[in-house]
């Protein structure tokens, strides 16, 4: 057996509609795959063709993992295809973020969304192999 591909990452929202228009910030292009809009539970399938994110609609939930604090997911990465309009993006719309360099990459963005997940965005140089 071997992975066909990286399907969906799960994650709970105090806002499932600021997350919702953060990620769409990010990604344009992305679309609601799937719904359920019952106010006991809400949930939504957001993303593309080849991957999505399923958001959990829990505004009564706290936040129990810190970033780089404790054992868990420090960050999930997503490869863009232009970390220059990607910056100009984030900045129209008052996003913060922070960079970083690698050999490998022309950029690696880091950004955190509205449930205090930090996101990877990296755009690798053309001649890197594993792209």
């Amino acid at each position: 057996m071997k992975l066909q591909r990286f399907e969906h990452i799960n994650l709970a929202c105090q806002d499932l509609d600021a997350t919702k228009t953060f990620y769409q910030t990010l990604f344009p292009d992305w679309y609601v795959r799937a719904e359920n809009n019952d106010r006991h539970d809400r949930w939504m399938h957001f993303g593309n063709d080849q991957f999505y994110l399923a958001l959990n609609h829990e505004p009564n939930l706290k936040r129990v993992h810190e970033i780089y604090e404790m054992i868990g997911v420090n960050h999930v990465g997503f490869v863009i295809d232009d970390g220059n309009a990607m910056k100009t993006r984030l900045e129209e719309h008052g996003i913060e973020y922070y960079t970083m360099t690698a050999s490998e990459t022309k950029h690696r963005i880091y950004v955190t969304d509205p449930d205090g997940n930090e996101i990877e965005l990296v755009e690798y140089h053309p001649e890197y192999a594993l792209r």
